[in-house]
C-alpha cells in the first residue's frame, strides 16, 4: 500500500478515485496470489474446451499481479487498467461455466448468479479509477 500511498500524495487523485484504486488493486494482488496458492481449484473452474487449464490459471495470475503492480504507477495506469478489464472478460467463460454445471462447486447458486453483476461492477470500477476521466497524472505548472 505504500506505493499507492505515494501516488496519493504525489498525483494529487481525489480521495473516491483513491478507494477504488485501492479495492482494484486488492481484488487483483490477492486474487492473483491465489492463483499460485490454490493451482488446482482455480483449474477446476476452467471449462474443458479450454486447452492447459493450469498453465491458463498460472498465466492469468501473473497478468492479475502485472495488473495489480501496474495500476499503482501513474504512467502505466491507464495500460493496466484496460489489461485487468480485458482479464476480467476473458474469465467470463469461467463463470458461465460454473452458472452451467453447479453441482461440480461447493458454492452457493445464488452466489455464481452474484458474480456476473459483480464482474459487471468490477469493470465499471476498473475503467473509473484507472481509466475514466484521469487527467490527474499530468501536472500542469505555471510558467514563469
Amino acid at each position: 500500500m505504500n506505493a499507492l500511498a505515494h501516488a496519493w500524495r504525489t498525483r494529487r487523485i481525489d480521495k473516491r478515485r483513491f478507494a477504488g484504486l485501492c479495492f482494484v488493486f486488492v481484488w487483483f494482488f490477492v486474487g492473483g496470489i491465489a492463483h499460485f496458492v490454490a493451482t488446482d481449484t482455480e483449474a477446476s473452474i476452467v471449462p474443458p474446451y479450454i486447452p492447459w487449464p493450469v498453465a491458463a490459471v498460472l498465466v492469468s495470475g501473473v497478468c492479475e499481479l502485472l495488473g495489480a503492480i501496474g495500476i499503482v504507477m501513474p504512467s502505466t495506469r491507464k495500460a493496466a487498467g484496460i489489461g485487468l478489464m480485458l482479464l476480467t472478460l476473458a474469465v467470463t467463460p469461467c463463470h458461465i461455466y460454473m452458472l452451467q454445471h453447479p453441482e461440480l462447486f461447493p458454492v452457493p447458486l445464488w452466489a455464481l448468479w452474484l458474480r456476473l453483476p459483480i464482474q459487471v461492477l468490477l469493470l465499471w470500477l476498473i475503467h473509473w479509477s484507472t481509466c475514466g476521466g484521469v487527467k490527474s497524472d499530468i501536472r500542469t505548472r505555471a510558467r514563469p
